[in-house]
């Protein structure tokens, strides 16, 4: 399926080149004279080599079509993460790099959607926002005021996160899983 440059997004697979391409970063540029265009930074899914490609903004690029499976994840066991389809209740092992930008807001028994080209997986979708619970964060500093001061925090799954100075350990956050930022109280 050709798309604009403009519209590529991280966790997009496209075929550049003849290889299959994960992308991990993008950034619209706008110079001060010419063409705008789109900076991607990507990884080849077959060697794991990265680069940075520039598109116009113009440009077309072909991305690849994924079919979608909805699957729990089940547990990891040295580096391999178990999945587990909802609907034919078989089981996949996906390794660690595969799930580098999903691994900060994963918890057992969660649902995300895995994406497959030819019976092969290549991509995690997290849902939009996970609850978690924050396990460890600095106290607050009084006088300080509520808005626009942050502290730093600790979630279950091991990942930093900026929290508002009013909350305390143990309380559940939601959070952005595209950004990683705090959104509000659960």
């Amino acid at each position: 399926m050709q798309i604009n440059a403009t519209s590529i997004r991280v966790g997009n697979i496209l075929e550049v080149d003849g290889a299959l391409w994960r992308v991990m970063k993008t950034q619209h540029v706008t110079p001060g004279k010419g063409v705008a265009c789109m900076q991607v930074e990507m990884r080849n899914i077959e060697t794991g080599n990265k680069t940075n490609k520039r598109f116009n903004s113009t440009e077309r690029v072909e991305r690849v079509t994924l079919s979608q499976r909805e699957m729990q994840f089940l547990y990891e066991d040295s580096g391999q993460y178990h999945f587990m389809d909802m609907e034919t209740y078989d089981q996949i092992t996906l390794g660690r790099d595969m799930l580098e930008q999903a691994l900060p807001y994963l918890l057992p028994e969660m649902q995300v959607i895995i994406e497959f080209h030819e019976d092969r997986p290549l991509n995690v979708q997290l849902p939009q926002t996970v609850v978690l619970e924050v396990v460890e964060c600095d106290a607050a500093i009084k006088g300080q005021t509520a808005t626009g001061s942050y502290k730093p925090g600790k979630l279950e799954t091991g990942a930093s996160i900026m929290v508002p100075p009013y909350l305390e350990a143990g309380t559940r956050v939601k959070v952005n899983t595209e950004t990683g930022e705090y959104i509000e109280r659960a």
